[in-house]
């Protein structure tokens, strides 16, 4: 019994992740009509991208599915993977970047996913 409760509590003193590893997922269909082109991303990312997130990041291109709620069809567009390690709780870069690619590029939504971070080494 004393066992079980020192492992109880050891495992509620573990410390929290030093870091997390949020996604984005930015997707470069345009409701009003269009795709994001290159150009479009490239600037993108050297002028927000870079400045709100100069210590890294790693930009993957790809294709995304969701599903159309109205006519309940899947939906594929152009992605891009947007990935960032950053400590935790600092928040703010990483959401300045979704805000500014849904306002640029009239995005309803910017999916974003936070994992924590076990082992981070350079």
């Amino acid at each position: 019994m004393r066992a079980l409760a020192l492992a109880a509590l050891l495992a509620s003193c573990a410390a929290p992740p030093t870091h997390v590893q949020t996604t984005l997922y930015l997707g470069r269909a345009i409701p009003a009509g269009g795709v994001v082109d290159d150009r479009a991303v490239e600037v993108f990312v050297a002028d927000t991208v870079a400045r709100h997130l100069p210590a890294g990041f790693t930009l993957i291109a790809g294709t995304g599915g969701w599903r159309d709620t109205g006519t309940g069809r899947t939906i594929t567009e152009p992605t891009l993977v947007l990935i960032v390690l950053h400590p935790s709780g600092e928040r703010g870069p990483v959401e300045a970047v979704a805000r500014a690619w849904a306002e640029r590029f009239g995005q309803q939504s910017v999916l974003r996913v936070e994992l924590p971070v076990s082992d981070l080494r350079f």
